[in-house]
């Protein structure tokens, strides 16, 4: 008998079979459960992870998955757009077998955690923001059969009474915590690519630097790491990047944090000890605009920084202003050039019908866009996240779940009072096509195929599996 599984449930576009984009998407696993296994083995617990989209499975298939362990426990993560399919594993789970005990977590839980264990009665105890210290009380307590009224940062359930225990002040030394447990993973790293042309070449792996962040950008929940940031020590993810190439043979590292160049005393020490080791190995981060200087950007490049992915957001300073981003785009501007002209990749994030979004703001990000060097970009569709205090303001503090399901970046949830949404889509359309079709970025890609051919592997993988796809759907 297992005494935990952890569970990334499946999205609604995995459950429902759309399973061709995977041969580019990203197929990251989750950090947040490979810090709680790492956590519960520490502490002399048996466990193991169930990453439903990337291993392709349905809401049935991951039942029986956790059913043939027999587990105590059942640890499922929740972000918005997975929490009714997490109901779905929970549900089927109960009926089945009872005696498990639900446990959730994850942003999602550390935002909504008491409307959301009302909503789904499945779910037996939310455990909030960091789950590290906390399962380290909760797990032995719960198989001893011990009351768990003093464990930190849980919400659980007493006869027909939700109970949520005090908030712990205490937080996290990133560099007290284990290794991530990437030996649980099935085919790691081979099977855990990034996006396509989001890295050189593999086996590539994710790490998060450092957790917490104080800026107050609308559009963002904050709610599981808190307002202040803290860090590994230079040192320490010196020793994880040498540790992941000496174990699993990565050449490609991709830093997941917000704020991984906040520091720049931290940043300048790490490359430091990169650089006089001459350890090789290209990596990736993001940063905000305000944090890079021509200096810094050198000594990455150094490095080996390949990468660097930068929260534009829009073109418009009114729009910036709105989010509350603390930024300007002629810090954006410089930014990007000091990027390009260190010689670093550079990816700008951007978003599209935020609240105050009109056709004049539209017509600034696209010329946005065009005029800055970049390599790459991301455009996602406005998303209101529970948490966020753009959620609070649209909605109140009362929970709309209906769209839960679309919450991924890539569905427009809200339409702006001076954008329809018809003209949401079409301009999102305009854009992306605008900053792709032009030769440069052509030609970049076209190199790139050419010096890493893994990269075209992946593409004729999907248009073979999309080809299949389409023909047999005519068959039918």
């Amino acid at each position: 008998m297992m005494d935990i599984i952890f569970v990334n449930p499946p999205y609604e576009q995995i459950a429902k079979g759309f399973d061709c984009v995977r041969h580019i998407s990203n197929q990251s696993p989750s950090l947040g459960l490979l810090h709680l296994a790492a956590q519960v083995i520490e502490d002399g617990f048996s466990c193991s992870i169930i990453e439903c989209a990337i291993e392709r499975l349905s809401i049935e298939e991951t039942v029986e998955k956790i059913l043939e362990h027999n587990p105590k426990f059942v640890g499922i993560t929740l972000f918005t757009v997975g929490v009714h399919n997490a109901n779905l594993i929970a549900k089927a789970l109960k009926e089945k077998a009872p005696h498990i005990t639900i446990l959730v977590g994850g942003p999602h839980i550390s935002s909504m955690g008491m409307e959301t264990m009302e909503r789904f009665q499945s779910f037996d105890i939310a455990v909030m923001n960091e789950g590290e210290i906390t399962l380290s009380k909760l797990l032995p307590a719960l198989k001893n059969n011990q009351d768990i009224s003093n464990v930190e940062d849980i919400i659980y359930r007493d006869q027909n009474q939700l109970v949520q225990t005090t908030n712990r002040t205490i937080q996290i030394e990133l560099d007290d915590l284990p290794l991530p447990s990437w030996h649980l993973l099935p085919n790691f790293p081979k099977g855990y690519p990034l996006t396509v042309f989001d890295y050189p070449k593999g086996p590539v792996a994710t790490f998060s630097a450092s957790r917490g962040c104080p800026f107050k950008c609308e559009f963002c929940d904050t709610s599981t790491f808190g307002a202040k940031i803290r860090y590994y020590s230079p040192q320490k993810v010196f020793e994880i990047m040498q540790y992941l190439q000496n174990t699993y043979g990565i050449t490609h590292l991709q830093f997941v944090d917000d704020l991984f160049v906040a520091s720049k005393k931290r940043i300048l020490k790490l490359c430091e000890l990169i650089i006089e080791s001459n350890f090789k190995m290209t990596w990736s981060c993001t940063a905000r605009v305000d944090s890079i200087n021509p200096e810094i950007l050198h000594q990455m490049k150094k490095a080996g920084c390949w990468e660097i992915s930068y929260g534009l957001e829009s073109g418009s300073d009114a729009m910036l202003k709105n989010m509350r981003k603390a930024t300007k785009t002629e810090q954006a501007r410089n930014a990007v050039q000091w990027t390009h002209d260190a010689g670093i990749r550079c990816k700008g994030l951007l978003m599209l019908g935020y609240p105050g979004e009109d056709e004049s703001t539209i017509a600034q990000t696209k010329a946005f866009v065009k005029e800055l060097p970049l390599t790459t970009m991301n455009l996602s569709k406005f998303t209101p996240y529970p948490g966020s205090p753009i959620y609070i303001k649209l909605y109140g503090t009362s929970m709309r779940d209906e769209d839960w399901d679309r919450m991924n970046g890539m569905n427009f949830i809200y339409e702006p009072e001076h954008v329809s949404m018809e003209k949401l889509h079409f301009e999102y359309r305009n854009i992306l096509e605008g900053f792709y079709q032009r030769p440069q970025i052509a030609h970049h890609y076209v190199k790139m195929i050419l010096r890493y051919p893994t990269h075209l592997m992946r593409l004729l993988k999907f248009g073979l599996c999309s080809f299949k796809a389409k023909y047999l759907k005519k068959a039918r």
